[in-house]
């Protein structure tokens, strides 16, 4: 059968350029849904209901945490829904969610409100990244892989800015215009909601139906439940899912103490609410910017080596770009473009890398249970980083929880080395370099 191709990247026979661009549009949209949780939370925590500046850390990280105990008992039986049923079914379903979240949170008449809508969003982003996820693997063939998951990169970077920096911006451009600052923040919600809506009904029309075929016998469910924890003999993919806990952690403490710690030196300087979280939310865009320019450079670098190799690399360069903050005491300070740029360099490559990693060692039959693992392993590194950041933000500095992740980066740098040295990997087949 012969292979279509989109740009530079062939794709795994039996997937259209339909399917392709649908993905890609999907890629898109998700991150960018998924993230702006943080910066809608941040408005919603100040404009409409007013909570202490003192309090806010430890409770933007504890709605995290609750919501990553939710994905930790969900990821599972949605990554075996993936595997027996269809893809883009469970992936329509969790932009559906991700839409109930946030036509629900403006509602909140308190913090209580929030926890009882991330069950919703916890749905969600277990859905959508787990189908995300799935899909990255099914449709490229395997020389291509890192050139995908660059071009994934990139345009979940420019989701993350549109996202962030077009609705982030929009309750004050509103309220300029005379709208009330709760009236704002609900119709810049309902309007991420009806993006979502668009995302469901996207990829439930254009992705491939079902899930890919496979000459041996499909696995039992007992089998698929079991695969992922068992998978992790592989040294390589046990790499991976430690890649995943601090490439997710990142991400998340990226997100969520990035925009806060903008947005509450931005009070402190004398900014209104809308103010301060646009320009909280700006310091994030800056660093998904230089994530979204940096990834087309490590995708190809990552299909040119080894994949714990590159890993490697990208852990060190994480790590350089989060302990750097320690030199950073203002957000708004001189140089702080170069800190932010190399947050976003440092992020964006280690996802690349734990996506490419996985995607390598994944068994086909299996990828929906051996993703879910990896993504479990991604909650719990969101679940412990920010319930844990959230505290040294409030308690010791903004800068805390970045240096926890930077720390992390360290040590998984020389576990990379390790599992390279100790663990090389066979030289591909024919079938996996040239996609017959």
């Amino acid at each position: 059968m012969a292979s279509s191709r989109i740009g530079p990247i062939v794709l795994t026979p039996g997937v259209s350029r339909l399917n392709g661009y649908t993905f890609l549009l999907s890629a898109f949209l998700s991150i960018g849904l998924m993230t702006f949780i943080t910066a809608g939370q941040t408005y919603i925590l100040n404009a409409h209901l007013g909570v202490p500046q003192s309090a806010q850390g430890t409770i933007t990280g504890d709605l995290v945490l609750f919501t990553e105990v939710i994905t930790l008992l969900l990821f599972m039986p949605a990554g075996i829904l993936i595997d027996r049923i269809s893809r883009r079914g469970v992936f329509a379903v969790g932009f559906l969610m991700l839409g109930a979240t946030y036509a629900l949170y403006p509602l909140a008449p308190g913090v209580e409100w929030l926890f009882a809508a991330r069950v919703l969003y916890g749905i969600g982003v277990v859905a959508v990244a787990g189908a995300l996820s799935t899909v990255l693997v099914d449709y490229p063939i395997e020389r291509c892989r890192g050139k995908l998951v660059a071009m994934v990169g990139v345009l979940s970077g420019l989701g993350v800015v549109t996202m962030n920096q077009g609705f982030g911006s929009l309750p004050e451009v509103l309220t300029l215009r005379g709208i009330g600052p709760v009236e704002a923040g609900l119709f810049t919600h309902l309007g991420v909601a009806g993006i979502c809506v668009l995302g469901a009904l996207a990829v439930r029309l254009g992705l491939q139906s079902g899930v890919p075929a496979h000459r041996e016998e499909p696995p039992t469910v007992r089998t698929l439940f079991l695969s992922g924890f068992a998978q992790a003999r592989n040294p390589r993919v046990l790499l991976a899912y430690g890649a995943a806990f601090i490439a997710r952690g990142d991400q998340s403490v990226n997100a969520a103490f990035l925009i806060l710690w903008g947005t509450l030196a931005g009070r402190a300087a004398g900014m209104t609410d809308a103010e301060a979280v646009m320009n909280g939310t700006l310091i994030f865009v800056i660093a998904q910017i230089s994530a979204l320019a940096w990834a087309p450079v490590m995708g190809p670098i990552l299909d040119r080596m080894d994949r714990a190799t590159g890993l490697a690399i990208c852990m060190l360069l994480a790590a350089i770009g989060n302990l750097a903050l320690l030199l950073l005491d203002d957000p708004y300070g001189d140089y702080r473009l170069i800190f932010f740029i190399l947050q976003g360099i440092g992020q964006i490559s280690v996802f690349l890398a734990a996506q490419s990693l996985i995607g390598q060692e994944a068994p086909s039959n299996q990828r929906g249970s051996v993703l879910s693992a990896f993504n479990i392993s991604g909650a719990l590194g969101i679940l412990i980083i920010t319930a844990v950041g959230g505290r040294l933000f409030d308690s010791v500095d903004p800068r805390a929880p970045f240096v926890v992740v930077g720390s992390i980066n360290l040590l998984l740098f020389l576990a990379s080395l390790y599992v390279r040295l100790r663990a090389p990997r066979p030289p591909l087949l024919a079938d996996e370099i040239h996609g017959d």
